[in-house]
């Protein structure tokens, strides 16, 4: 890994677009929180990954997308994508969020940053997306929402 550098980007976030569609595979439901939530690019070189992480308000966080560009993934940049956004928020609220399907790709990586399993939400992905989502092999039904304490 080359050096990294992690910014945040305070305009022209449509930019990113094709690399937010990674993990949010549906343009209006990315509408419905990127301009409220503040965006961070990871760059080693160039662009390799993506986080949009929202205040729900109550001192609650919420990362509602984070996205590695498909060639640099297992590379540990979404590793530290995660550890950079959990260390700046630390301090300015009590817990983050985030919601996932449920898939044996994306559960155990958030769990491993300490992330417990919060609550479920049935039929998430078939009722709000216009397309069925697969993720390693099967179809996404219910989100899986994940918490991790932050202080």
């Amino acid at each position: 890994m080359c050096n990294i550098d992690i910014k945040q980007v305070l305009e022209d976030k449509k930019k990113y677009l094709d690399l937010l569609l990674l993990a949010d595979e549906q343009e209006n439901m990315i509408d419905r929180y990127l301009e409220r939530g503040e965006m961070f690019v990871l760059e080693s070189e160039d662009v390799k990954a993506v986080c949009v992480v929202t205040d729900e308000g109550d001192g609650e966080f919420e990362i509602k997308n984070i996205a590695v560009e498909p060639g640099s993934q297992r590379l540990g940049y979404g590793r530290r994508m995660l550890e950079h956004i959990l260390f700046l928020y630390k301090d300015r609220g009590t817990a983050m969020y985030v919601g996932t399907g449920d898939s044996p790709l994306t559960i155990p990586f958030y769990e491993s940053a300490g992330f417990k399993k919060s609550y479920q939400i049935d039929n998430f992905f078939t009722e709000h997306y216009d397309a069925p989502i697969f993720e390693s092999g099967r179809q996404l039904e219910h989100m899986i929402v994940l918490k991790k304490k932050l202080t």
